[in-house]
């Protein structure tokens, strides 16, 4: 277990003090982490899913869209004091025992 989480924390907490001058406030990033999941969702239901993509979906990046809800999530971490490196390996742990044998074991899997 690394401090991966504790790096990512640390850059964006600085990026906030130099760049962005404050936090939002909670309420309002949990309202940007909503709105930056749906924009994900658009872009996989329309590139991966059944939808048709809207010519000016089609240069969307995915991946700038996953960082931003990342970001976000690590900014609502980083103000309510969620030590994301913690939560990650207890998280991954518990997810590791419980689901061991059950995804191995599953018939829609293989």
């Amino acid at each position: 277990m690394s401090d991966k989480f504790e790096a990512i924390q640390a850059e964006v907490d600085e990026w906030i003090k130099n760049v962005g001058v404050r936090y939002f406030n909670e309420l309002t990033n949990m309202a940007q982490l909503t709105e930056e999941t749906g924009e994900v969702a658009r872009i996989i239901a329309r590139r991966y899913g059944e939808q048709s993509e809207k010519p000016a979906d089609k240069n969307k990046d995915l991946g700038e869209e996953l960082a931003d809800v990342i970001f976000v999530a690590v900014c609502l971490a980083n103000q309510t004091g969620v030590d994301l490196q913690k939560a990650w390996d207890k998280k991954l742990k518990i997810k590791t025992e419980r689901d061991k044998a059950r995804h191995r074991d599953n018939e829609k899997l293989k």
